[in-house]
């Protein structure tokens, strides 16, 4: 059966881009967007469809969560051992101290960029411990 419809500009335009860029008539592309549509279990495809990548999403959050714990968990660590090292400095040595922090600072900075270029990651090594301590 035959049948005649418009379609606003854009979105026709969208439908010719579609049709073109996989290779089907735009008529196809059509029928099986109305099938689709129409159809009594569609509804419940998209609802698994929305499960499926909301399951992803937590699941990346949760990886991110994850990460986020042990940069500030290192963090405090760290900061507890270097105010547990650190002497307090007289007043006078104050710019030379801190010309000093700044330079090393930097090769900090440095040494940070070279890590996280390197593909090396503390959560790396850390699950590489925790399998270790498992076994």
């Amino acid at each position: 059966m035959k049948h005649t419809f418009r379609l606003p500009p854009a979105l026709s335009r969208q439908l010719a881009d579609y049709a073109c860029r996989k290779r089907v008539s735009q008529a196809s592309v059509v029928e099986a967007a109305l099938a689709s549509f129409l159809s009594p279990d569609g509804s419940e495809r998209l609802e698994a469809a929305f499960s499926r990548r909301l399951d992803r999403i937590s699941r990346q959050l949760e990886k991110l969560d994850y990460h986020v714990e042990v940069g500030n968990e290192s963090f405090a660590l760290y900061l507890r051992r270097w105010l547990a090292v650190t002497p307090v400095l007289p007043g006078e040595t104050t710019p030379a101290a801190r010309a000093d922090a700044e330079k090393r600072f930097d090769h900090f900075i440095e040494a940070l960029a070279r890590r996280m270029e390197s593909g090396r990651h503390l959560s790396d090594e850390l699950r590489r411990v925790g399998d270790a301590g498992a076994e």
